[in-house]
């Protein structure tokens, strides 16, 4: 029996992005036809960026790229516009203000509305940040549910229990076909969505050490101005993301190792409530649109030579 690559993926408009070790092939329905893009994944070199909580990182940046681009490609090819090329600077601009409204809505606003109601971030670390954390995931609960209400982030819904499904048949060994591929939930514990659970958590942890540790090497720091105090500790909380990152990518990889064990099973359903939201149960046409990427890559991973 072949080895098992490790393959994942996610939903765009219309389709199916799922990528391997080294590939990736994008799978999007027009009509009757399914229309797919394939490209090989550069590959990192450094040793450096393999290590452990840095390469969690290096996979979030890589997959945000990767995401956004076969997300971009996939509304081109939804909106009939495929001889429309997206511009360097267009894509930029698009990650750019991606990660602007995000850092705004679930980091910002929450410190900010923390703050307000009254808790005081150098004085009681822990309780200002799970405040600050309870508001973060309410904010993030709210934003997924409002959208979940769009016809078209329904159908994107639908092609993310699709790619569940798929990835969940390859990974039990079963052939990929449509018939094999539904008899699978579409809830998987390696989901985005459930890294981004993790981070949420993990966050208020790794904030909570933020303020001790600056008045410890820097004592002086309680007595400047609060609009400095506050600009310098939301300048780390950012600074601090990528170690968030990190611990978060290790942590997902530890328990989609261990997912038999009791604590490692607590720990994952969070994540897996989260995906009742996020995924939704497809049809035929978008289970054979996530078959076609999952069979793309591994038929690449195959020959090697493309």
């Amino acid at each position: 029996m072949d080895k098992k690559l490790n393959i994942g993926g996610q939903a765009v408009m219309e389709g199916v992005m799922i990528r391997s070790p080294k590939y990736y092939a994008v799978s999007v329905r027009k009509g009757k036809r399914i229309i797919v893009k394939k490209e090989k994944i550069k590959q990192h070199s450094s040793k450096l960026l393999k290590l452990p909580l840095i390469r969690g990182f290096v996979n979030l940046v890589q997959m945000l790229s990767l995401g956004m681009k076969t997300l971009m490609w996939s509304a081109e090819q939804a909106a009939d516009e495929e001889g429309a090329e997206i511009s360097k600077g267009e894509y930029a601009f698009t990650i750019l203000i991606s990660v602007g409204m995000a850092v705004l809505f679930f980091i910002a606003l929450p410190y900010l509305a923390t703050q307000l109601i009254g808790f005081r971030e150098e004085q009681s670390p822990l309780i200002f940040n799970i405040i600050d954390g309870i508001i973060r995931i309410a904010v993030f609960l709210l934003y997924i549910i409002s959208i979940s209400r769009i016809k078209d982030i329904k159908r994107l819904f639908q092609y993310h229990g699709a790619e569940h499904m798929a990835v969940h048949c390859y990974e039990k060994g079963k052939k990929l076909t449509a018939e094999n591929v539904k008899k699978f939930p579409t809830l998987h514990p390696r989901c985005g969505t459930s890294f981004i659970l993790i981070v949420l958590v993990m966050s208020i942890f790794v904030f909570s050490l933020v303020p001790p540790i600056i008045l410890y090497f820097w004592p002086e720091f309680i007595s400047y101005h609060i609009f400095a105090r506050k600009g310098m500790l939301f300048l780390l909380r950012l600074l601090m993301l990528p170690l968030i990152a990190g611990i978060s990518y290790e942590l997902l990889k530890l328990s989609d190792r261990h997912q038999r064990n009791f604590l490692v099973r607590a720990f994952i359903m969070p994540g897996l409530w989260l995906q009742m939201i996020t995924t939704k149960k497809p049809d035929r046409g978008q289970i054979e649109v996530a078959i076609k990427s999952a069979q793309t890559v591994l038929s690449l991973e195959k020959q090697k030579n493309f």
